[in-house]
């Protein structure tokens, strides 16, 4: 017997879909409060929170695990300074025939700096390391040294005196100079102020922007993981030919003469992104002769560019983008010398030697121009000749030696007695938190 239409089993059509549909719906919450979505959406949902948490977990676990040291970095860093070396030598003793429009790209290894500079920040970033204390870190890194690279500078950069004309000497000027002493001055494109007090130390204005930026871009680069640092990588990659192709077919657009912080940025953040890939577990396989010959490749494609293919449409541009190039080559230099490491291999940068002048790298920065420009203000302009590679190998050793004492009386120990200072203080800060927990 069927069950009348008005019986208890009975229900209209419309009444049986809706409870159907109701049936299979679950209740999530969402940023706005529970809502009711279809047991797919429901599914679609947990796996998404499930992702998300295993990607916190694993960021977490990759943070907080020890990285080996990279030391043939350090060693390839000994090249870049030495690249920049030969730039300034430029100044006071060229060489004769091409050799000179080889050393002329020497500025290219303040790239190398920028781009390995990001690297190795993220590589050995911890999590328990505090935002103040990496601040602190950075600055007992960086500061000291440059204050007395600054001292030895003024005497050299700088006169009371008239100047004659075509001079490199400036008169002095205490509000510009003050711009030196706090790492402000590479704000400014004018070149009285962008190279005053130690004209090589405008780097430091953008490596000072880049560790005010580094905590924040962390948080939003640790979280992506491998493929994430991957396509952040690229795009950054894409922004800066992007940015450069802009500035050079618009040149008198306010964009084309920003900062140099701010146009340097990329080159730091790209580092970054490659670290944190491969602290995320992305491998590839590139020989470190390919990465260090891509940097050889850009410099020998500006120099033959730049003087025998200046009429042509494409190659007129490799100059234009000679920086963006050269970024890319040190990122590929960097990741086939650090993946080589990671895989037990010698790339041939580890040796004592190069590891040492490595360490020795920024304090030879700092004070290698200081003894150039003194140089030329004592003995004058040389002219090209071969003869002048005893003045180059008479001012390297002045040069390293230099370099080795800033390192050896100043950089370390002021380092060391400055970083075991905010040690304390921050073990002090956390025996009451303790307590109270």
């Amino acid at each position: 017997m069927l069950p009348s239409r008005a019986g208890p089993y009975w229900r209209p059509r419309w009444a049986r879909s809706e409870r159907a549909r109701w049936a299979t719906r679950r209740v999530i919450v969402t940023d706005h409060g529970p809502r009711r979505v279809s047991c797919t959406a429901a599914r679609a949902d947990l796996r998404l929170r499930h992702a998300e948490r295993e990607n916190i977990l694993t960021a977490s676990t990759t943070l907080a695990q020890p990285t080996q040291r990279l030391d043939a970095l350090t060693g390839l860093r000994w090249w870049a300074a030495f690249m920049v070396f030969f730039y300034h030598m430029l100044v006071f003793a060229p060489l004769p025939g091409a050799t000179s429009a080889v050393f002329a790209q020497g500025y290219l290894g303040v790239t190398f700096f920028f781009v390995l500079s990001g690297f190795v920040l993220t590589w050995s970033a911890r999590p328990e390391v505090r935002q103040s204390t990496f601040y602190w870190r950075r600055f007992a890194r960086i500061y000291p040294s440059h204050f007395v690279a600054l001292i030895l500078a003024i005497p050299v950069f700088y006169t009371f005196a008239p100047i004659p004309p075509d001079s490199f000497l400036k008169p002095v000027d205490p509000a510009i100079l003050a711009l030196s002493f706090v790492v402000l001055q590479g704000w400014w494109l004018a070149p009285i102020i962008l190279f005053s007090g130690n004209p090589a130390a405008w780097t430091l204005t953008c490596e000072a922007f880049f560790y005010a930026l580094h905590p924040y871009i962390s948080k939003v680069l640790v979280p992506t993981a491998r493929r994430g640092a991957l396509l952040i990588a690229g795009a950054i990659v894409l922004l800066a030919f992007g940015y450069r192709a802009l500035a050079f077919g618009s040149p008198d657009a306010w964009f084309a003469h920003l900062s140099l912080p701010i146009v340097r940025l990329p080159e730091f953040a790209l580092g970054m992104a490659l670290a944190w890939a491969i602290r995320s577990g992305w491998r590839i396989r590139i020989h470190p002769a390919l990465g260090v010959g891509a940097m050889g490749l850009v410099v020998g494609a500006i120099v033959l560019t730049s003087k025998y293919f200046v009429g042509l449409p494409v190659l007129s541009l490799v100059p234009v983008f000679g920086n963006e190039l050269f970024t890319v080559a040190c990122a590929l230099a960097i990741v086939s010398i650090a993946q080589y490491t990671l895989e037990g291999k010698r790339s041939g940068f580890e040796t004592k030697l190069q590891v040492k002048l490595g360490e020795w790298s920024f304090a030879f920065y700092l004070v290698h121009a200081t003894f150039i420009y003194l140089a030329l203000r004592i003995f004058g302009y040389q002219e090209p000749s071969w003869m002048n590679l005893a003045w180059f190998a008479a001012l390297l050793a002045v040069d390293l030696t230099a370099a080795w004492a800033l390192h050896h009386f100043i950089e370390r120990p002021i380092e060391r007695r400055l970083r075991r200072w905010k040690d304390r203080k921050d073990a002090a800060r956390l025996v009451p938190a303790a307590a109270q927990s």
